[in-house]
């Protein structure tokens, strides 16, 4: 069903996606079960789940990739989706530029590529092979392939998979950034809570069914989150570590140039906690 976009953003809740109800099985083994889900308009949405939750699989479908066996999907008339999907393999052997990469299914000139690229923090990259890039900059690439595509929805399913703890932070306040510039919802599947709940508007807890909905504080206190990702799971926050000093990297880095070591922190995060 669609409805015109210019209608749904003038709507009090600015919805630009809706699903109603969707279920799917493969066999006896039921993938999903009567997921309903709304997005609108600028909202950061994050949904997590452990592996074998069914979050590709809901992507795949509200996309339009794959389809349901029971429900329904309703889209804004007009609406224009930018896709980062969790994997994309290409063929180590194949020459491919990152500009011919970004220029597979849409030509675009290459001043507009390079404008993506700049925006995603890799403009630099626009004539090197794809095969040389890093984890953190080929998800950067495709980042800013989405973004040609001028989207009101950007959907990024693991979009710091391969990524390393450093990357994962950088790209996610990319993430921000492009939600606050360009005003698109974004729709992004996740495992690493503590990372994303800095960020999001709204978290879905997916273990085939919808467990809990809301805001990410709230979330954490839910006893189906909690059962899902352990009773330590709400000690999880984003570490914000500010020096006024500079380390010395001698003796395996354990001498302090500044004896006023005056950090700013908070709540340390796990795989943080070696590299403080």
């Amino acid at each position: 069903m669609n409805i015109p976009i210019e209608a749904i953003r003038n709507h009090d809740d600015d919805i630009l996606l809706c699903a109603d109800g969707i279920s799917l099985s493969f066999g006896k083994n039921k993938i999903l079960n009567d997921i309903d889900l709304t997005i609108k308009n600028g909202e950061i949405v994050t949904i997590i789940g452990p592996n074998g939750a069914g979050k590709t699989t809901l992507i795949k479908i509200l996309l339009g990739l794959i389809s349901a066996d029971h429900g329904k999907i309703t889209k804004a008339k007009g609406l224009k989706i930018g896709y980062v999907p969790q994997k994309l393999h290409i063929d180590p052997i194949l020459p491919l530029s990152v500009m011919r990469l970004i220029c597979l299914t849409k030509r675009h000139s290459r001043n507009d590529v390079i404008d993506a690229l700049k925006e995603s923090g890799v403009d630099d990259l626009i004539d090197n092979q794809v095969q040389t890039l890093s984890g953190g900059q080929f998800q950067r690439v495709l980042l800013a392939r989405a973004l040609l595509l001028k989207p009101d929805l950007l959907v990024l399913d693991e979009p710091v998979q391969g990524v390393d703890f450093t990357g994962e932070a950088a790209l996610y306040d990319l993430i921000s950034k492009v939600r606050d510039k360009h005003g698109c919802a974004i729709l992004m599947v996740s495992h690493d809570l503590h990372i994303v709940m800095a960020s999001t508007d709204r978290v879905i807890c997916l273990n085939r069914h919808i467990c809990c909905v809301g805001k990410p504080d709230e979330v954490v206190q839910d006893f189906e989150f909690k059962r899902l990702f352990g009773q330590r799971s709400d000690a999880f926050a984003l570490y914000s570590h500010f020096h006024d000093h500079e380390h010395d990297l001698q003796d395996g880095g354990s001498h302090i140039h500044d004896d006023q070591c005056n950090h700013n922190d908070n709540i340390q995060n796990p795989k943080d906690k070696n590299n403080a």
